[in-house]
């Protein structure tokens, strides 16, 4: 019987950090998530497949964004949060949707998002604990559904042309309602009797 198995397709620059050194990176991958990747270097094609020992084929799905996640460029221990942390989530925001094939409209959104020598970008993820990568022709978010929900909506508004100082607006005024909501939920715990 044929074991399960998904198909991702990663720049080929990006192939060398997916292998990692010695291996090590890809390995980390397979064991952690009880799959193999078969990584055509030419080509930029991985071939995710289900190990025959796996108990939980969920986690082919997993393996899938971990993959995608260092083909769009964030580093391994970036991606590496989908790993560590069942509740991460992993989304790709691509830019042709808004700009279309306009590598001049592309480049001038990129810029917005990862502002003057990459302080946008930080101060999103200083303020939403969220981790934002932009490659290519994407913008993309890993962190807890609250955290990459907030930096997807202040990315976004980036994209539809609001100014920065209103985008940090919005970032803080979510902080402290994040903040906030994490003191009601401590608060209304009772202590373990």
């Amino acid at each position: 019987m044929a074991r399960p198995s998904t198909f991702v397709k990663i720049p080929r620059e990006r192939v060398g950090v997916l292998i990692g050194p010695n291996g090590r990176v890809k390995e980390r991958v397979e064991e952690r998530l009880s799959v193999e990747l078969q990584i055509n270097s030419e080509t930029g094609d991985v071939e995710v497949m289900l190990s025959p020992n796996a108990q939980d084929p969920s986690l082919l799905f997993r393996a899938k964004e971990v993959v995608t996640a260092i083909g769009r460029g964030f580093s391994p221990e970036r991606a590496f949060i989908l790993l560590d942390d069942e509740e991460a989530l992993f989304e790709v925001i691509d830019l042709r949707d808004i700009v279309g094939k306009s590598l001049s409209d592309m480049e001038r959104l990129k810029g917005r998002i990862i502002g003057r020598n990459g302080k946008t970008r930080r101060i999103i993820e200083e303020l939403t604990d969220a981790k934002i990568s932009v490659y290519g022709h994407t913008v993309s978010i890993i962190g807890a559904m609250d955290q990459a929900e907030i930096a997807r909506e202040a990315v976004q508004m980036l994209l539809r042309g609001n100014q920065h100082r209103t985008v940090y607006r919005f970032l803080n005024r979510k902080r402290r309602e994040l903040k906030r909501k994490k003191m009601e939920l401590w608060e209304t715990r009772t202590p373990a009797e």
